[in-house]
């Protein structure tokens, strides 16, 4: 059987399922900072799975997989809701939300930066 690399974080019962279906596999248990930065860029594998959502359920489901791992996140660090929600009250407080529906095309070099992927639309 072909093997297909994936080099990444899997959810705990992932190697049952390729094995039910007749698969072998290879994986090794992660420690300490290996796991918190496989853990944070499995943050932005399962956000870029809400690009792809077709359906309501699916956008459900893909919403579910990244509050799983920002859970685990924050289970990881020990950082509390109340912690998360004071950081986005003071965000909101400087960025503010979504209610106007901006989008950006440009703007002037002002130095800022930001920590986002550029996509294409």
């Amino acid at each position: 059987m072909k093997k297909i690399y994936y080099n990444k974080l899997i959810r705990d019962r992932i190697p049952e399922k390729i094995k039910k279906h007749g698969g072998d596999y290879e994986v090794e248990k992660l420690k300490g900072k290996g796991f918190e930065l496989e853990l944070l860029k499995k943050v932005g594998e399962e956000a870029s799975g809400l690009l792809a959502a077709k359906t309501r359920k699916e956008l459900i489901s893909e919403l579910a997989d990244v509050l799983d791992v920002i859970e685990e996140i924050k289970r990881l660090k020990k950082i509390t809701n109340k912690e998360i929600k004071d950081a986005q009250k003071v965000n909101f407080k400087i960025k503010g939300g979504f209610q106007k529906k901006l989008f950006l095309f440009w703007s002037s070099d002002t130095g800022y930066k930001s920590n986002e992927r550029k996509y294409k639309r």
